[in-house]
């Protein structure tokens, strides 16, 4: 019985990598055609929220990416990069984490104060209006490539209402369905 019990777990991890991988795939080939936003939570970077003396202006009082992070980025900006998926803009939240993931994931980026955290309470009253002028700027965005946008949990469940981990990509089409999310 073990035999059998051991049998199918096998075929059953062989069945869920080719599924993914499949998955994986398509999603990759919808991404090549263009025209999708792509919303990134920043890469790992240990704790939760937002330190008591955080500062916009100083990275030293935020959470910032460790080692891991760093490596989560570059593996992003190498997964864009190998399968030739076409970039129009990358714009990041003003945070330190989420700037460094595209650094390290794409190199050039602009910061845009509506992808910005509303999670801590200190930055909970600006929730309605970066959301307000996070979507207009999405209804007239129009262009063949994609959109990358480097955000926080918080921004991406307002938009998608799709829970990530840090690192995981959200692909949305222009009127904000979900297409399907990847984590490298």
């Amino acid at each position: 019985m073990f035999k059998i019990i051991n049998k199918t777990f096998i075929f059953f991890l062989i069945f869920l990598s080719f599924s993914n991988l499949y998955s994986n795939e398509k999603l990759i080939e919808k991404l090549k055609d263009g025209e999708k936003i792509i919303l990134i939570r920043h890469a790992l970077a240990p704790g939760s929220g937002d330190p008591i003396n955080f500062d916009l202006n100083d990275c030293t009082t935020q959470r910032n990416l460790n080692i891991e992070g760093i490596e989560q980025s570059k593996k992003i900006g190498s997964f864009f990069n190998k399968n030739n998926i076409p970039i129009d803009e990358v714009l990041s939240s003003e945070w330190c984490r989420c700037k460094d993931t595209a650094k390290y994931a794409f190199e050039k980026y602009k910061t845009f104060y509506a992808l910005n955290s509303f999670f801590s309470e200190k930055f909970q009253k600006n929730r309605k209006s970066q959301m307000t002028d996070l979507s207009n700027f999405l209804k007239k965005w129009d262009d063949e490539k994609n959109l990358v946008l480097v955000t926080h949990y918080v921004v991406i469940l307002d938009i998608a209402n799709q829970p990530v981990s840090s690192g995981e990509i959200v692909i949305l089409d222009k009127n904000l369905n979900l297409i399907g999310t990847m984590l490298l």
